[in-house]
This record gives C-alpha cells, sequence and structure tokens, in this order.
C-alpha cells in the first residue's frame, strides 16, 4: 500500500468520522449560544458577545465548563480536521470537484482557529474579545498602503461567502450532503425547515458582518470592524433593528439544532 493510499485510508477511518461527527456537534452548541445570545440583545438585555469567542467565554464560566470547553475544543479540532480531509481527498456529495474542495479547506482553516481560541480560553481564562481582535489586526492592515483594499476585499469576500449559505439555505442544497436512507421520514421535514432558515440567517449574519469590514475599509476606521456581535448590537440599537436580531436569533438558533441533525446523519 502506497503513503497516498494508507494516508486516504486512514482519512476515511471510522475515528476521523467520529471526529467531524463531533464536530459537528460543537459547531452546533456554539451557534446554539450565539443565537440565544442574539435573542437577549433583541429582547434589550446585555448579554455575552454573541459570536463564537463569547460563546466559548460564557461556557467556561460555569460549574463544569472547564470540561464542556475542552469538548467543545477537541470537537472543533476534530471539525477541521474533518474538511482538511475533504480538501485533500474530495466532499461527500460532490466528489473532487475543485470548488467544493477549496471550500472545505477555508471551512478547515476557519475553524482550525477556532479550536486553538477555545484551547486558549483552557489556558488563559481572561482573553480579549473577538470583536477587539478583529478591530486591532484591521487598524494593523490598515497601516500599510494597500490595507485598506486588503480590508474592504475581505470584506466583499466574507459578503459573498454569506449570500451563497443564503442561495444554498433558500434552494435547500444542504439536502445531497445527508443519508436519507438513515433519516426518519418523519424528521426530514423538520431537518429541511431548520436547514433552511439556520443556512439562511448564517449567510445574513456573514453578510452583515462583511459589510462593516468593507464600512471601516471605505471610511479608513478600524473600529468599524465589528464581528458578528458589534454588528447585532449596532443593528439592535438602530430603528426597529430588535426585530431584525430577534429574527436573525431565531436563525442562528436553528441553525444549532440543525447542526446536531447533521452530526446524527450527515454523510462524513
Amino acid at each position: 500500500m502506497t503513503t497516498q493510499s494508507s494516508v486516504q485510508s486512514a482519512a476515511n477511518s471510522d475515528g476521523v468520522k467520529a471526529l467531524g461527527r463531533l464536530g459537528f456537534a460543537a459547531r452546533a452548541t456554539v451557534y446554539l449560544l450565539i443565537g440565544i445570545f442574539a435573542l437577549l440583545l433583541a429582547f434589550g438585555k446585555r448579554p455575552p458577545e454573541a459570536d463564537q469567542r463569547g460563546a466559548m467565554q460564557e461556557v467556561a464560566k460555569h460549574t463544569g465548563g472547564f470540561v464542556l470547553l475542552f469538548v467543545l475544543a477537541v470537537g472543533l479540532s476534530g471539525y477541521a480536521l474533518w474538511r482538511f480531509t475533504e480538501a485533500a481527498f474530495g466532499v461527500a456529495g460532490e466528489g473532487k470537484m475543485a470548488g467544493p474542495r477549496l471550500q472545505s479547506l477555508a471551512r478547515g482553516l476557519i475553524y482550525a482557529f477556532f479550536a486553538i481560541n477555545a484551547f486558549n480560553l483552557l489556558v488563559h481564562a481572561r482573553s480579549k474579545s473577538q470583536a477587539s481582535e478583529q478591530q486591532l489586526l484591521t487598524a494593523r492592515i490598515m497601516q500599510h498602503p494597500t490595507g485598506r483594499w486588503v480590508v474592504g476585499i475581505a470584506g466583499v469576500v466574507v459578503i459573498v461567502i454569506g449570500l451563497v449559505l443564503v442561495v444554498e439555505g433558500v434552494g435547500r442544497k444542504f439536502k445531497k450532503y445527508f443519508k436519507l436512507g438513515d433519516m426518519p421520514p418523519s424528521s426530514r421535514r423538520v431537518v429541511w425547515i431548520l436547514g433552511t432558515v439556520g443556512t439562511t440567517a448564517r449567510g445574513l449574519a456573514f453578510a452583515l458582518t462583511g459589510l462593516f469590514v468593507v464600512k471601516a475599509a471605505w471610511e479608513y476606521d478600524s473600529k468599524q470592524a465589528r464581528g458578528l456581535d458589534g454588528a447585532l448590537r449596532q443593528l439592535a440599537d438602530s430603528s426597529h433593528g430588535r426585530w431584525w436580531v430577534g429574527l436573525v436569533a431565531i436563525g442562528l438558533i436553528a441553525f444549532g439544532l440543525y447542526g446536531y441533525c447533521e452530526a446524527l446523519w450527515r454523510r462524513v
């Protein structure tokens, strides 16, 4: 057996697939918490930061939080690893097409970053907020001559990713990733509704975040790069903004619940 075939066999092993499913459950938990925090924000409360870092920081504060945060960190690492195997050997339901493999590579890198954040929180309970780090990074990039263009292009990319997710949600393109034979017929309709609402809301959240990044580049003001939490808080302070934040929150909660369904029935 060649080295490449050995690596591919390891990537398709039950252990890696189990890590992938744990990763879906970990991601679902994070989004469920983000959705709950956003819903509190819609009701006029001042909850923890409604983003990935805020969700994990809140978990760490409670009894048993260290153990749960460790599980989340392992799960997010497993999700990143599983995405990297897709990038290397092909995406279930898509084959070896370049587009889906590049998407898996990007998702793997993003969730590897979240996993590192989770492990960092295990060691250093008090760390900078995700919004603060994003603003600091944006400020550093914009110090360079072409920095505003780099930040602006990054914002546009995030907006495009968000719109792609909206199309995927509305068109229910996610259905092809599920093992329909393993799903009880009575559950499919619920999963499709959760997937449609959740994926669409997640896409809108991405687009909103990207919009603020573009605004930061346009106005040459790194403080405008607020991240998801800052974007939701500013939206909540606008006229009728709480209603929109509430709708996004419900959608993100739906995406969290949908993520648990992925952990059960998605092809990995």
